[in-house]
């Protein structure tokens, strides 16, 4: 077949166009094979989505990790995937394509880790973050500056919304390496609350009042837990730490409850008259030692006035 007098067309075109019979002898010889090869890289691929929802809902009857799911997920898939693609190959009978795929990924993986260090670097420690699990999704974390609620994790980035409501995509790299606040883990967090009172109360009545106020508040955890200080000599009062737990996160906020413990003391005081005091200037006149202002000789244009 495909049989024709080429000796008119010289030599250059006649290697062309035996070169052009031969692909297409080979293409048509081929085809079956090429059929075939199409058909299992699509069942392949059925086979990979299939496998990998199979895969999550087995690990997710095992681990609440749902970063952990998703990168099990995409690693079955990938394999299953990558399978067919060989196998594919092998039937189209290009065992040395695969041979020079093989070494030529090799290569350029290689290559690639070089030139991109950090992506490589953020994928790395997104798969350590999925096996070792220090955050999931819900949490209220402070990392690197910025503090909100983790939405979403993948092998690349951290994403949380801060309660300012912006949206902050944190490197895993960032997330390894740096230090991590959980206010999550153990369900509740301590409010720390900074007051003073003046000079001329009774210390000790202070104390038994302020307590018994943060005792009576709503949504306040652990009382016997509370802790009062008194912290030193300020410039106009007596200055004082009362430091309570609350659950966290929950309603009401932190933020909230801060706010509700500083009203239910300013309150009580003013019932039990306790005064907060104003801060107190003291004014230098350069009075000497025992010297009343009103006997303090004034210069005013030159002269002196008693």
């Amino acid at each position: 077949m495909f049989e024709t007098d080429l000796s008119a067309y010289g030599e250059p075109l006649q290697l062309i166009v035996e070169k052009v019979i031969g692909w297409g002898e080979t293409a048509i010889t081929m085809l079956p094979n090429f059929l075939v090869a199409v058909i299992t890289v699509v069942i392949f691929a059925l086979m990979a989505k299939l496998l990998s929802k199979i895969s999550h809902k087995i690990l997710s009857k095992t681990t609440s990790n749902l970063t952990l799911q998703k990168l099990f997920k995409r690693v079955v898939y990938f394999a299953v995937l990558a399978v067919g693609l060989f196998v594919a190959l092998g039937i189209l009978e290009l065992d040395k394509t695969v041979t020079s795929l093989l070494a030529g990924v090799g290569v350029i993986g290689l290559a690639l880790g070089f030139a991109f260090q950090d992506i490589a670097s953020n994928f790395i420690s997104g798969v350590i973050l999925a096996v070792r699990s220090p955050i999931s999704i819900g949490d209220i974390i402070e990392v690197s500056g910025h503090m909100g609620t983790v939405t979403d994790t993948n092998l690349r980035v951290t994403t949380i919304k801060t309660f300012q409501g912006q949206e902050v995509f944190i490197p895993n790299s960032n997330i390894l390496q740096d230090a991590i606040v959980n206010y999550t883990t153990y369900g509740k967090r301590r409010v720390d609350l900074a007051v003073g009172v003046s000079y001329g109360e009774d210390l000790r009545r202070v104390r038994e009042i302020v307590l018994k106020t943060i005792e009576k508040m709503d949504n306040v955890i652990d009382p016997e837990n509370t802790i009062f200080s008194y912290t030193g000599f300020g410039g106009s009062s007596i200055d004082f730490e009362i430091m309570f737990w609350i659950e966290y996160p929950n309603n009401p906020s932190y933020l909230q409850m801060r706010s509700e413990a500083i009203m239910s003391i300013k309150e009580a005081f003013d019932q039990a008259n306790i005064t907060i005091p104003f801060p107190i200037r003291t004014l230098d006149f350069g009075i000497k030692g025992g010297e009343k202002l009103s006997e303090m000789q004034m210069h005013i244009n030159g002269r002196s006035d008693n």
